[in-house]
C-alpha cells in the first residue's frame, strides 16, 4: 500500500527479491492540468501495472466493496510505505497483521512530513522504522530501525532519496524477521520511556501547507538556512518580496547559505547587496546569502542573475 514514488522503491524490491505480491492499493488517479482534465495515476500504480500486478484504488478505505476483495487476496501480511491512515477492518485483516516504513526513527517525527521537520529543525540524524499498525497513527509497535545522517548542507531530495532506499533495505529485513518469528518478531512499545523520550520531548511531522512555507525573518540566520532547505526543492520556502516603489512579490528560495558577514545594526528582512552577492538580515545580526531563487510567475534562476536586473529592491516581508 503506497503512493509516490518513495514507496517505489519498496514495492520493486519485494519484487526483485520474488515475494508473492498478490495485490497492490494505491491512492485514485488525480486530476491534472489546467482544467482536471487528465488522470494522473500514482508511481506505484505505475510500477504495478507494468509488473502485471492487480492495483486497487479505493475511494474510502473502509468501503465494503473494497473490504471484500482486500479480504479476497487472502494476503498473509501487508505493507505500507507513505500511503494514508488505514481503519482497523483493514491494517488487523492479515494473519501477520500490517507493518508500516516510515521515514524517521519514531517516535520522533511521527506524521505525514517527517523528513521536511527534520530537516527544518536542524537535526543531523534521522532514519526509517517499521512498525506494527495499530488504532493511532504512527504509534505501534517497533519492529525496526536504521539510521540516516543529514550533512548540514543537505535537502529534502538528498534525505528523500537516502531514506527511499533505505526503506526498501529495512523493508525486506522486516519481512524476514517476520517470517523468521512466524508473525511474531521482537519488538518494542513506544510507551516505554526507557527507551524513548518522553512525550513531552518528542517533536512531531504534520502536513505541510502553504501558510507553512512562509519565512519568518524574525529567526536566526541557521533556523532560516534550515527551514530553507528542508522545503527545498518541493514545496519550496517562499517570503514577499518589497521593492523600493513598494510593490510586493511572491519569492520562493531554494537553496541559501551561510555567511560570515554580519550587520547587527540591520532589521531582520532588510536586503544587502554586497559584492553581486544578494545577503538578507536575520534576527541574530548575521547575513544569510540567497543563491537559488524563483520570483512569482517567473523560472528558477541564480541570485546573481536576479539582481541583474532586479536592483530596486528593499527588504524581505
Amino acid at each position: 500500500m503506497g503512493t509516490p514514488e518513495f514507496a517505489v522503491e519498496t514495492l520493486q524490491a519485494l519484487v526483485e527479491h520474488q515475494y508473492n505480491v498478490v495485490a497492490v492499493v494505491t491512492q485514485p488517479d488525480k486530476p491534472v492540468g489546467r482544467h482536471g482534465s487528465v488522470l494522473q495515476p500514482s508511481a506505484v500504480k505505475q510500477y504495478a501495472l507494468e509488473r502485471g500486478l492487480p492495483v486497487l484504488q479505493p475511494e474510502k478505505m473502509k468501503d465494503p466493496a473494497f473490504v471484500e476483495t482486500l479480504r479476497s487476496y487472502q494476503a498473509n501480511l501487508q505493507v505500507v510505505v507513505a500511503f494514508r491512515m488505514l481503519p482497523e477492518v483493514v491494517w488487523a485483516m492479515p494473519e501477520y497483521g500490517t507493518f508500516n516504513v516510515h521515514a524517521a526513527l519514531l517516535p520522533q517525527y511521527r506524521g505525514a512530513a517527517p523528513i521536511n521537520w527534520a530537516i527544518i529543525n536542524g537535526e543531523t540524524k534521522t532514519g526509517v522504522t517499521t512498525f506494527f499498525l495499530d488504532h493511532d497513527i504512527d504509534t505501534g509497535r517497533i519492529i525496526l530501525q536504521k539510521p540516516f545522517d543529514i550533512p548540514d548542507t543537505a535537502d529534502v531530495e538528498y534525505v528523500y532519496d537516502g531514506l527511499m532506499h533505505l526503506g526498501a533495505e529495512i523493508c525486506l529485513e522486516t519481512i524476514e524477521a517476520i517470517i523468521a518469528s512466524d508473525g511474531h518478531p521482537a519488538s518494542m512499545s513506544q510507551d516505554d520511556s526507557s527507551l524513548f523520550p518522553l512525550p513531552s520531548s518528542l517533536k512531531l511531522a504534520p502536513k505541510i501547507f502553504k501558510e507553512t512555507c512562509e519565512i519568518n525573518w524574525q529567526q536566526s540566520a541557521k533556523q532560516v538556512y534550515d527551514f530553507i532547505r528542508g522545503l527545498s526543492p518541493i514545496p519550496g520556502a517562499w517570503t514577499t518580496l518589497v521593492a523600493s516603489d513598494n510593490k510586493e512579490t511572491v519569492l520562493k528560495i531554494y537553496k541559501s547559505s551561510k555567511s560570515e558577514v554580519k550587520k547587527p545594526s540591520a532589521a531582520p528582512g532588510t536586503i544587502v547587496v554586497e559584492s553581486k552577492s544578494l545577503f538578507v538580515a536575520c534576527l541574530d545580526g548575521e547575513l544569510l546569502q540567497l543563491e537559488e531563487i524563483q520570483l512569482a510567475g517567473k523560472k528558477r534562476m541564480q541570485a546573481r542573475d536576479f539582481l541583474n536586473g532586479n536592483q530596486a529592491i528593499k527588504k524581505m516581508k
